[in-house]
């Protein structure tokens, strides 16, 4: 059963590649066959602007091209923007929610938690229209603005795990001298890299993979990312039908960047959702 899960949870991105090696004059003829007859590399590299108009249209393709590394930067710009600031925002206040005492902390809680119901969607207007009312349309704090400071489930998953931290171990810090922030930067951040790595990773492949935001706030070119350079490659084609082979070589391309990370990370992220912090 994990083995054909497996499968198919990972043959369409193998589909995906399969189809960006297919020439594309091959690519309805061909369209069964698990490999393709003829693989190469063209597609490639005309998305990446390594050939000319004529020979792009020459090996099937639409002729349009994507500014790669370009975009490829805005979406790690935008990305890691978002995954730095909002696990280091949802530590603070996972660590509040945590230790610290204050009027009215279990009730504040309960309405963080609730936001988990919220559909993304029913805030995605008023998002917009305070960002456009702020001047920040196609600009990076436009864009990061709405999702910097916390999400509900990374609150949650980092207050579990600062729960199971031994107080011995912070009430030795403020022996030493250190305040609440001493405890929480020199102490308890340290101490919890596995699950802020967790965080991190889970909030990158997020915002790597956002769409419509990027699309209604970073329509630029010095703001558009990856995902919405592709459906502007798809809509520029001028051919009677999509160029489906160099759509999938740029989705290929978009991919690897997130795929090395997961290679990376992926071990530490499995380790870090196994603590016993969550109950």
């Amino acid at each position: 059963m994990l083995a054909l899960a497996l499968v198919l949870t990972l043959f369409p991105f193998y589909w995906m590649v399969r189809t960006a090696l297919t020439p594309a004059a091959d690519l309805y003829a061909d369209s069964g066959a698990l490999f393709p007859s003829n693989p190469t590399l063209v597609n490639f590299q005309r998305i990446l602007g390594l050939t000319t108009q004529e020979e792009a249209r020459a090996a099937g393709g639409s002729g349009a091209r994507i500014d790669f590394a370009r975009y490829l930067l805005n979406s790690v710009v935008y990305s890691g923007l978002i995954a730095t600031l909002q696990t280091f925002f949802c530590a603070m206040a996972g660590y509040a929610f945590a230790r610290l005492r204050f009027p009215g902390r279990e009730v504040v809680f309960g309405i963080v938690i609730a936001a988990l119901m919220v559909p993304p969607i029913f805030t995605l207007l008023p998002n917009f229209v305070l960002v456009k009312n702020l001047d920040w349309v196609n600009t990076f704090a436009g864009m990061v603005a709405p999702s910097i400071l916390m999400t509900p489930f990374a609150v949650f998953f980092l207050r579990q795990f600062f729960l199971s931290i031994p107080r011995d171990v912070e009430e030795a810090a403020r022996l030493d001298g250190n305040g609440a922030w001493g405890v929480f930067w020199r102490i308890v951040l340290p101490m919890s890299r596995g699950p802020l790595i967790t965080i991190g990773l889970t909030t990158t492949v997020w915002a790597w993979k956002d769409y419509l935001w990027p699309l209604l706030v970073g329509r630029e070119e010095q703001t558009r990312v990856l995902t919405v350079a592709l459906g502007v490659f798809l809509q520029q084609s001028p051919n009677t039908r999509p160029d489906w082979t160099g759509l999938m070589a740029g989705s290929t391309l978009s991919v690897l960047p997130v795929l090395i990370l997961l290679i990376f990370l992926g071990r530490r992220l499995v380790q870090s959702l196994n603590f016993s912090g969550i109950k």
